[in-house]
């Protein structure tokens, strides 16, 4: 921290002052945004800081003035957050600044256009950022994380300010930021009234929402549909998600990738392999390979190699599931073989050649085992044919016995 004198702090805290009168009085939302952004360390936020913490006397040239005093409910919780966490500590700069935000958005509220629309995304953001940052803290500290959660109680109240008008405009970066907090926390089953009042509630209609907003929306409500196992919901949302995103953004289209793959392979769709490589998601390699050649040994060693990633991705289920596409591939092979050898027996399948091909695989099964696999597979429309018992034979259809999925999910 560099030496600052008593004049220049004076100085500079006198020139923020006015910047952020300026910006309020002549409603000029892209100057306010920057003089909130807390955690973006800018030089002059920084240097602020420094004068804040030599000039100890900030508060009394707010309450003196009538210019600034007007702002004081907002800025004087907002000086101590600045010093705070200039001097990371970052508690005490979380509940500052959910102290100022709650002025802001009292004053927000008064406003009659969405002139600051901007400048309040980025108090939804900072909220979120420094709640994680004291988390961290508190943890550190032995105690229990709990600035997330009223971080995303804040954030309703927010979110309960942009119904009207103009400003409605807003909802949906907020909702983001919601989403956000209650996938870290795991409490996505908070996400329901939000996604109710956006997809339901007449005052909103999507199209007009910004497209980085409608991009992050459809994301996240992609991965509930995941959880859901509402696989053509989870296809849709997730596909306009990767349709829209920025191309030139490869993280964000990595994390869609990431729960959109899984998907595309429950409805029985492929990705290339040049996919995989481009987007480093080649964990997802041996399962396709699965796929293809029906070799379950591998779709289970690829789950087994990749557990730890697939769980904390939530998609290690969507993939263990995969096992009947594997089956299906399977028995298709076998049913190939043996129509190049005996064509007119080709459609007999004796449970006993899965069980010894199985066996090949390293895959211990009886006979029984089998024939309940088997059932399932017909059952769930992934074969075609029946069950002649007393010579443990599958007969399949002779018309279309292994249907495709076609971007359907298998039936439940």
């Amino acid at each position: 921290m560099a030496y600052v004198s008593m004049g220049e702090a004076h100085r500079r805290i006198t020139e923020y002052l006015n910047r952020f009168y300026d910006a309020v009085s002549y409603q000029d939302g892209a100057s306010l945004k920057f003089l909130l952004s807390l955690s973006s360390n800018s030089p002059s936020l920084l240097s602020l800081a420094d004068a804040l913490n030599v000039y100890q006397d900030a508060n009394r040239l707010i309450k003196q003035s009538d210019k600034y005093s007007q702002l004081g409910e907002i800025l004087v919780p907002l000086f101590r957050a600045l010093q705070t966490y200039r001097l990371a500590n970052l508690i005490d700069a979380y509940q500052s600044f959910e102290k100022a935000s709650n002025a802001f958005i009292q004053e927000f509220r008064n406003w009659d256009s969405a002139w600051a629309l901007e400048a309040l995304y980025v108090v939804a953001y900072e909220i979120r950022i420094l709640a994680e940052k004291a988390d961290r803290e508190l943890g550190s500290n032995g105690k229990p994380p709990e600035k997330l959660k009223a971080a995303g109680s804040f954030l309703m109240k927010v979110f309960g300010v942009l119904g009207k008008g103009t400003k409605r405009v807003g909802a949906l970066y907020v909702t983001c930021q919601l989403f956000k907090v209650y996938f870290k926390l795991g409490t996505v089953n908070l996400c329901r009234s939000v996604i109710r009042s956006i997809e339901t509630a007449r005052i909103f209609d999507f199209e007009e929402f910004p497209k980085r907003d409608k991009v992050t929306y459809m994301y996240y409500t992609g991965r509930l549909e995941v959880f859901n196992e509402n696989f053509p919901a989870a296809d849709h949302k997730l596909s306009y998600a990767l349709k829209n995103c920025n191309p030139y953004n490869e993280a964000n289209i990595r994390m869609i990738l990431k729960y959109l793959i899984p998907v595309k392979l429950s409805i029985g769709i492929l990705p290339k392999d040049w996919l995989l490589e481009k987007y480093n998601l080649i964990e997802y390699r041996n399962v396709v390979q699965s796929l293809k050649r029906g070799d379950l040994r591998l779709l289970r060693q690829a789950l087994t190699e990749h557990e730890d990633r697939f769980l904390r991705s939530g998609v290690y289920l969507v993939l263990e599931k995969l096992e009947l596409q594997v089956y299906q591939r399977l028995l298709k092979k076998i049913y190939i073989l043996q129509r190049q050898k005996d064509p007119i027996k080709a459609h007999q399948l004796k449970l006993e050649i899965i069980v010894k091909a199985l066996k090949w695989l390293e895959i211990e099964m009886d006979l029984d085992e089998v024939e309940c696999i088997v059932a399932i597979l017909i059952y769930k429309n992934l074969v075609k044919g029946y069950f002649a018992h007393k010579s443990k034979v599958v007969v399949l259809s002779k018309q279309d016995p292994f249907p495709k999925l076609n971007g359907k999910p298998v039936n439940s």
